[in-house]
């Protein structure tokens, strides 16, 4: 008798699961489920299956966690999940981190499921990257091998941020003065680093950021640095951290405010520096892709933006290796479910469905 396969994307607020009835097939009865209203993993895996899944047994599973995992074990970074996968009783279950499960489901993506933002259509069968602003800002690879693809999990989201401009240079300066030490990439460049950002601006620019009124800015810089001089390195660390400008990243990217607008321009500058980093570092001839939650309310700006023209100088030495790289956004619904099925499907292929 064949059983369906459960297939998740867990993340540090939503748990999102599905059924796979058929190899090749989409997910079914896709249903997410408040991580804060569950005890752990196995107590949401069981009320999927009962709750929205007619209480069907699984035959295999694949959970995309965002967090560490380590064979077996896995740490959910922004909740307190973690255990073990043995613990769910399903026969055969692969943990993966989301962003391979993302990776593994760019081979399957097409037509509607992506948006070019520039190069030529992806090509089959090379190295792909992916990438995505959320959360935090998460990065893996895809590799060919002659099983099928192979995905690379990493933590390129903490680099040091790719400033290029004097404009970022002061940005980055300001916000170390402000009490952040070292200002990595996921810092600026994630649904938190975005109101950060807005404040390092609006500090160059002599501005209050969350009450719009404008200083001087050489007084701005002056107690920005009397202020950060006063505080311990712990202090300045975790007031930078918090970096609480008064606006969320959804406020700062739908308002015709001009900061507002100017922190996009320089969000998406910035973005683009980093996905060419990614396509350099990986040799991702196959397209460097574009995930996340805060890029699809963007989609329409990035095109008139410097995304791709900084993704395309990252190393001017190397315009034309760059050049050639597409660039596809992606705005499938599910892609890591995808990604989880896809998974299943390459490292179990005796298991019938």
């Amino acid at each position: 008798m064949s059983l369906p396969w459960l297939v998740a994307d867990v993340g540090g607020t939503n748990a999102r699961f599905g059924l796979v009835t058929r190899r090749g097939g989409q997910p079914e009865a896709v249903t997410v489920l408040d991580v804060s209203q569950h005890l752990g993993l196995a107590d949401a895996v069981a009320a999927y299956l009962a709750d929205h899944a007619g209480g069907v047994r699984p035959g295999a599973a694949c959970l995309a966690i965002a967090g560490p995992v380590d064979r077996d074990r896995y740490r959910l970074t922004n909740a307190g999940w973690s255990g073990s996968v043995n613990d769910l009783g399903i026969p055969r279950t692969v943990l993966l981190n989301d962003f391979e499960a993302l990776a593994i489901s760019l081979p399957h993506l097409a037509g509607g499921d992506l948006v070019s933002l520039g190069g030529p259509p992806p090509p089959p069968g090379l190295t792909k990257a992916v990438l995505g602003p959320g959360t935090g800002l998460g990065v893996a690879g895809l590799v060919p091998v002659r099983e099928g693809w192979l995905p690379v999990a990493g933590e390129g989201g903490h680099v040091a941020v790719p400033i290029v401009t004097d404009l970022e240079m002061e940005i980055v300066r300001a916000l170390r003065a402000d009490g952040l030490p070292y200002v990595d990439a996921e810092h600026l460049l994630s649904g938190t680093g975005l109101p950060r950002l807005h404040r390092g601006l609006a500090l160059v620019r002599g501005v209050a950021p969350d009450a719009g009124t404008r200083t001087a800015p050489q007084e701005t810089a002056r107690e920005t640095s009397r202020t950060a001089g006063t505080l311990t390195t712990e202090a300045r660390a975790t007031a930078a951290g918090a970096a609480a400008p008064g606006l969320t990243a959804a406020q700062i990217t739908s308002s015709d405010d001009p900061l507002c607008v100017e922190t996009v321009e320089v969000f998406l500058a910035l973005l683009g520096g980093f996905a060419g980093g990614v396509a350099l570092t990986f040799g991702a001839r196959g397209g460097v892709y574009l995930g996340g939650g805060v890029l699809p309310r963007l989609a329409a700006r990035i095109p008139g933006s410097a995304f791709r023209a900084r993704f395309e100088t990252t190393a001017p030495a190397l315009k034309d290796y760059a050049a050639a790289i597409p660039t596809p956004l992606i705005v499938a619904e599910q892609p890591a479910l995808t990604g989880a099925a896809a998974w299943l499907a390459q490292r179990f292929p005796e298991v019938e469905l």
